[in-house]
């Protein structure tokens, strides 16, 4: 009786791919509509190369995204504070930090055609998302007029607003980190006054701001 054998890919495949999901992301990072060839070309392989382990550049694109998004999740879902609130802030300074350099790319991960994807690699940063603004509002601390999971998704969708805003005006390091903390906490319930009390004396949110002067 015979067995068949799984044959690992060989070196330089695994190679190939892991070349053509680098070039994409830094193509696409200066030009989220760059075509194939662009791609192949900037990995030193030829468009034919690139059928070997993507269907499409859409299912390429798809993978970069993907990726970043898991490891964006991995690297926040490990961010934690007992006051919600400055959690909240602490996770949009965060993402900042994460996306800064390729805040178009961010956005066409969670707006674009990709959105499902990229959204279930971002579910476990949901997820805690949703629980920290639940126990802020049982605390009194988070506005408690909107169900929980709406706030949680305007938390998001502000964070994409700062960003867009960032690309429009080339905001800085420490003026994207406050306006990331600011936009959220109001979003969250705090009046503006309260945000930025908030902001200025809490340790951890300001010297984030501090490391964005920096920067």
């Amino acid at each position: 009786m015979s067995s068949t054998v799984v044959r690992a890919p060989r070196r330089d495949a695994t190679e190939n791919r892991e070349a053509l999901l680098a070039a994409a992301k830094t193509v696409l990072r200066g030009d989220p509509d760059a075509s194939l060839e662009s791609i192949a070309q900037h990995a030193g392989l030829t468009r034919r190369a690139v059928y070997g382990h993507f269907a499409n550049r859409d299912e390429l694109v798809a993978e970069v995204l993907t990726r970043g998004a898991e490891r964006i999740s991995a690297a926040l879902v490990a961010t934690s504070h007992a006051d919600p609130r400055v959690w909240i802030a602490l996770i949009g300074a965060r993402l900042w930090d994460e996306v800064a350099d390729v805040r178009i790319m961010a956005q066409l991960a969670v707006r674009g055609p990709f959105r499902a994807q990229v959204g279930a690699a971002l579910e476990p940063l949901r997820r805690q998302l949703r629980s920290t603004v639940s126990r802020g509002i049982r605390d009194g601390i988070l506005r408690r007029d909107i169900e929980p999971h709406t706030v949680a998704q305007l938390l998001e969708d502000s964070v994409l607003a700062v960003l867009d805003e960032a690309t429009r005006r080339g905001l800085n390091g420490a003026e994207g980190h406050r306006l990331v903390m600011l936009s959220a906490l109001s979003t969250a319930g705090l009046s503006w006054r309260e945000a930025g009390v908030l902001v200025d004396s809490t340790p951890i949110l300001s010297n984030t701001i501090q490391r964005g002067v920096a920067k």
